[in-house]
């Protein structure tokens, strides 16, 4: 009896944790880790998703090797269609790491306005609380830029009060894409408010240029945080010397 015929009369959601370990060994024999991952590939059942997204989680070397495994798991999750939609959803809300496959996987199987509804719930469930690795926050909102629905500018300018700068520099860059003028009143609030950071100033002011807002009722503020080759013209819109 070979290696995996003792997953035979398993379950799929049995085989899956029994192969879970061989799946996302990240030093172990690459011809056992894609044996493990065909395995659960061709039960062709959404019981198996959530072990295979496991291995978005890690990289192996070399990075071929890394790409190709990762693609084959793509392409099997996608190709179960809808029925693969919970487990990567319940994925996308548990896990920290590879959130961009994840959206990217549900981009495989959904209409964009169904995967921006999705992005926007889970940019809502995550909130502006302190996160010690706010990278998923990031690759959500970027996966927002310049895409147009009902919720997207209002989750974005929400962020605008996270705890991490990172987190609202992305949110102003989702901004810059939208130029959605509900947004305008929120970026000169955290231009001038006495607590934000230098760098976030900053970005706040490329994306009033970028966006063409003006910047009436705050424009005394705004002016004393403007600098070369920024500055503000007669008619209250930051412009670019140059």
């Amino acid at each position: 009896m070979g290696l995996f015929d003792i997953f035979k009369s398993s379950t799929p959601a049995e085989k899956a944790q029994k192969l879970k370990k061989k799946v996302t060994e990240k030093y172990g024999e690459a011809q056992a880790r894609q044996k493990a991952i065909d395995e659960l590939i061709q039960t062709r059942s959404p019981d198996v998703v959530p072990v295979l997204m496991q291995r978005f989680t890690m990289l192996v070397e070399p990075q071929t090797t890394d790409a190709d495994e990762k693609q084959m798991v793509f392409d099997a999750i996608v190709a179960q269609g809808e029925q693969a939609v919970r487990p990567v959803r319940e994925f996308l809300k548990k896990s920290e790491a590879a959130s961009s496959w994840a959206v990217k996987i549900l981009e495989g199987i959904l209409d964009e306005e169904k995967v921006v509804e999705i992005v926007i719930e889970e940019l809502k469930r995550l909130g502006v609380e302190y996160t010690r690795d706010p990278e998923k926050k990031e690759v959500l909102l970027h996966f927002l830029d310049g895409k147009q629905g009902p919720g997207i500018t209002d989750a974005a300018i929400a962020l605008l009060k996270d705890m991490s700068d990172d987190v609202k520099m992305t949110a102003l860059r989702t901004l810059g894409t939208l130029k959605d003028p509900k947004a305008r009143e929120p970026i000169l609030e955290l231009l001038i408010h006495e607590e934000t950071a230098k760098r976030v100033q900053t970005r706040c002011v490329e994306v009033l240029h970028e966006t063409g807002f003006e910047v009436q009722g705050h424009r005394e503020k705004v002016e004393k945080r403007v600098s070369e080759p920024y500055f503000v013209d007669k008619a209250g819109v930051v412009k670019k010397r140059g």
